[in-house]
């Protein structure tokens, strides 16, 4: 049966063993240890939307271990111009050996991976963000060592991003209070499931919409951009308004334990949602976070791949 990894929670059951192996990835890269386990295999790239990390980190993870990546936008498919995403599936499964789609639709997503024969990676839809968070959670492990009783704080949008890191943070044991404006909270089918799953690990799932609140005694502060990809327009301006107040600033990470790591998934809009004193300031692992995309893929492509 093939196995598609569009959801956190299609990796529960094997996620640490997946961040070992992005560890030992991570190490064998290091040494400059040159590792093709899938070599003359294919990546077939579907970007909607486009990205600086995820097109690269996939790009050179997938040439690391041995296979070909292929890039394809709107502009370079069919489905530009009326082909179903269903037979774009179909027909990428006779020439590729695992897809990767970068998606506007949770749903669109979901019907690639229904039609498709070889395994399909979320590379980020409305939804879910799993990619990101199996790197979020290597660099917590690298930086923290554990998860269990990690205090770990949202601040922003309940976007895709922080819909998967709730069930993330629930596999692992963490507490985790996402901190957002009324109105904007994460999806609340996600929610529940995240609290349901961390009462099996022992950790917690809330929501606190005070952010000086949540961030007290934190050991992880997180947030991300205010404004998503295609969200641009008339709401943008309210939107920015409403989420003021949640700007992680020196003022709010001073509440969080000293030894607080913060993070981002990036792009940062500086002076939004972040100021560069914290960015760019001792406690920040952003630019760890984003390496560890690469080495997270490779060992998702690698586990799929070798079933």
């Amino acid at each position: 049966m093939v196995r598609h990894v569009l959801s956190v929670l299609d990796v529960k059951d094997d996620l640490h063993s997946l961040l070992g192996l992005a560890g030992e990835l991570k190490e064998k890269q290091r040494q400059g240890v040159v590792f093709e386990p899938l070599k003359n295999k294919s990546l077939g790239m579907i970007f909607e939307k486009p990205s600086t990390r995820t097109r690269v980190s996939f790009e050179v993870g997938a040439t690391q271990l041995g296979m070909h990546a292929l890039y394809l936008s709107p502009r370079d498919l069919q489905i530009g111009r009326g082909e179903t995403i269903a037979d774009t599936a179909r027909v990428l499964s006779r020439y590729v050996d695992v897809i990767m789609y970068r998606a506007f639709s949770h749903e669109v997503m979901r019907e690639l991976a229904d039609n498709a024969t070889v395994p399909v990676i979320n590379a980020l839809d409305d939804l879910e963000h799993p990619c990101q968070i199996l790197a979020d959670l290597l660099t917590i492990r690298e930086h923290k060592g554990r998860f269990q009783g990690l205090k770990m704080v949202y601040v922003g949008d309940g976007n895709n991003v922080c819909n998967s890191l709730m069930l993330g943070a629930a596999m692992t044991g963490m507490h985790m209070v996402v901190s957002c404006p009324p109105g904007y909270e994460p999806d609340e089918n996600l929610y529940n499931k995240a609290v349901e799953i961390s009462r099996e690990t022992g950790g917690a799932v809330e929501i606190e919409h005070d952010p000086m609140v949540a961030v007290k005694e934190a050991d992880v502060i997180y947030t991300d951009v205010w404004i998503s990809m295609g969200q641009e327009g008339p709401e943008a301006a309210r939107k920015e308004e409403a989420f003021r107040p949640y700007q992680v600033n020196t003022a709010l990470t001073s509440k969080a334990k000293p030894d607080h790591i913060f993070m981002h998934c990036l792009p940062a809009h500086r002076g939004y949602e972040v100021t560069d004193e914290v960015v760019d300031g001792p406690n920040s692992v952003v630019f760890d976070e984003a390496e560890n995309r690469l080495h997270a893929q490779k060992a998702l492509m690698l586990t799929l791949l070798s079933r």
